[in-house]
């Protein structure tokens, strides 16, 4: 029973990301290769505990020494997730030769925000188990729901974004700047998200949800104009061939 129901959440706790994966990667119209996306998955999943202390140690300073405004520590608290994203795709493919489309920045950032996604929600799960029973479960499976519309998507949508900037730059000569900017667009996505998720939290995620489906259309257009872009050996020769 107790394996059974391990399995249970396990898998229900994968499948958000296994739904918002198989959308998202039929916007790549040359596949990756699987051992690659599973390792900027997992590579996604290892940097939430590392995450996760950097933002301890941060909301920390900044409510007992440094006193800016719960905006403000959103926004920091974003920030610091935006960047390990990055830098797990970074550190994943960003010197790997299958990285030689321009969309393939997106579908990357978009994999290991999903591995992230999945790790934090096992966090989040397990940090509310009480022990066996159909209450509990029951329980697992409304906060998967509310995530699957909201945290995952949320991290899919932000990292999607800093693809779509990181992308641009990097076919362009102009890496450091476009990346920053889309580093800072996905933290002020982030931040907006978290802002209204608790300032309306009687209305649960009506407002969050209606403010991602407006970035989701704009990212589905990136997908679509990154599509259009040529090869990166003919954009910039010194990009990986």
């Amino acid at each position: 029973m107790v394996v059974l129901y391990f399995f249970i959440v396990i898998v229900a706790t994968l499948l958000p990301a296994a739904i918002w994966l198989f959308f998202f990667l039929r916007e790549d119209k040359h596949p990756e290769p699987k051992r690659l996306l599973a390792y900027t998955f997992a590579m996604g999943g290892l940097v939430t505990a590392p995450t996760l202390f950097v933002q301890a140690i941060s909301h920390a300073f900044f409510t007992q020494f440094v006193y800016l405004g719960d905006v403000f520590i959103i926004a920091v608290l974003a920030l610091i997730e935006e960047v390990f994203k990055f830098v797990a795709v970074y550190w994943a493919v960003a010197k790997r030769p299958e990285l030689d489309e321009p969309v393939d920045y997106m579908i990357y950032m978009v994999v290991a925000a999903l591995g992230f996604a999945t790790i934090e929600n096992l966090f989040i799960v397990g940090s509310r188990l009480d022990f066996f029973g159909a209450e509990p479960l029951a329980g697992t499976f409304s906060t998967l729901s509310l995530r699957f519309v909201g945290a995952t998507l949320l991290h899919t949508l932000s990292s999607a974004l800093v693809g779509f900037y990181w992308a641009k730059g990097r076919f362009r000569n102009e890496s450091a700047k476009r990346l920053v900017e889309g580093l800072i667009l996905a933290t002020v996505m982030h931040s907006v998200f978290n802002y209204l998720v608790v300032r309306f939290q009687e209305n649960l995620l009506l407002y969050p949800s209606f403010f991602l489906l407006i970035v989701g259309f704009f990212v589905l257009n990136d997908f679509e104009e990154l599509k259009t872009e040529p090869p990166a050996t003919q954009i910039n020769p010194n990009a990986p061939e």
